[in-house]
């Protein structure tokens, strides 16, 4: 089922003049930002689109027919030039004192969009009013304010399109916890970070590399784990490799969007080479040498094997190809090289799969 948004027009796609009432060309003045970012939204989303407007006394003669259609039709030609085609357009013609049910913040003017078709609880209202709260919770879902505070609980402010477009925008984070008898592992990961980590695995060299990967790909990352290093580092390194592979490919979802592929980065006197795949089909190549058996309480045996753990747990085809003389660098180029690849690859430019399979 498809979710619905329900947009208020004066106020919110339009600025609403000193007397709320737009029957005029001189008076038709758009919101900055509405055409960038509500065609985003109707290219990238999926949402059942209506505008739902009250315009006090429509056909009276202190507001003729022909002084509303006039500014309206140019405002949507407009939204069309961008893409914006509303499904239904709702407009309640009564004044305030008629009282009708029809008027929001009643609801009898969208009781037909409320039989169950819709994804109501996901769907939302964006206007610039707090009648426009008040619809929302009428009918059952949240309100996005335009231009002030929300006043309701739990409802979001918008101050701008931008920033509507930031609201809907679906989220590309994962919480994942696994236990087993050598390792507990929580990761939490938000693909459209802000680079911020907070790491805990108990090997120092190896929290310096992760928290590389969150600073340099633009992730959020947290881990926290408590793993069997009495015996060795090999369950905690392998764990945390399947763990946030895992986060990384159910946050990033159906990959609607995304980049795709690859990056390479110099560590100093080293260099790695990191190219990547959201293919769907899991590999790694993995060529360099290190000549140390261990970087502070990390094994480098214990790098490719990390590697491998996360491209098979993504589902990503990875390959590595790395130089160097000294291995602390070598491995920091690896990690920021990926890191950077990551950040490349789940960009998002679009709404289409990049696939001629439709589906990755």
């Amino acid at each position: 089922m498809k979710p619905i948004l329900f947009i208020d027009r004066d106020g919110t796609l339009i600025k609403e003049p000193v007397d709320f009432q737009i029957d005029s060309l001189e008076k038709l003045d758009f919101m900055p930002g509405v055409f960038t970012w509500l065609g985003r939204i109707c290219r990238e989303f999926d949402y059942y689109l209506v505008m739902v407007t009250n315009q006090d006394g429509l056909g009276t003669p202190s507001f003729p027919e022909k002084s509303f259609w006039e500014p309206h039709n140019i405002l949507l030609k407009a939204l069309k030039a961008e893409g914006v085609e509303f499904d239904e357009i709702l407009i309640d013609r009564s004044l305030p004192s008629d009282n009708l049910p029809t008027r929001k913040p009643g609801t009898a003017m969208v009781k037909h969009l409320l039989n169950g078709n819709f994804d109501i609880a996901n769907s939302y209202v964006i206007g610039d009013r707090g009648i426009d709260e008040l619809f929302a919770a009428n009918i059952g879902c949240r309100a996005i304010r335009f231009g002030t505070n929300a006043t309701i609980r739990d409802n979001l402010t918008a101050l701008s399109w931008e920033d509507v477009y930031n609201i809907l925008k679906p989220k590309r984070t994962a919480s994942i916890s696994r236990r087993t008898n050598e390792t507990g592992i929580t990761v939490s990961i938000n693909l459209d970070g802000n680079g911020q980590s907070i790491i805990n695995t108990g090997i120092g060299f190896f929290d310096h590399m992760l928290e590389q990967l969150a600073k340099h790909s633009g992730m959020d990352m947290e881990i926290s784990c408590k793993g069997d290093l009495q015996v060795d580092e090999h369950h905690t390194i392998e764990d945390i490799g399947l763990v946030v592979g895992e986060a990384i490919k159910q946050a990033i979802g159906n990959k609607t969007g995304i980049t795709r592929y690859g990056f390479a980065l110099p560590m100093d006197e080293s260099k790695a080479l990191v190219m990547i795949d959201f293919s769907g089909r899991p590999y790694l190549v993995f060529k360099g040498n290190f000549t140390r058996e261990l970087i502070g309480q990390m094994p480098t045996e214990m790098v490719k094997h990390f590697f491998h753990s996360l491209a098979y747990s993504a589902a990503i085809t990875l390959h590595i190809d790395f130089d160097g003389e000294n291995d602390h660098h070598k491995v920091e180029a690896i990690f920021k090289s990926f890191a950077h690849c990551l950040s490349s690859a789940i960009k998002q430019e679009g709404a289409n799969i990049p696939s001629t399979k439709g589906i990755l």
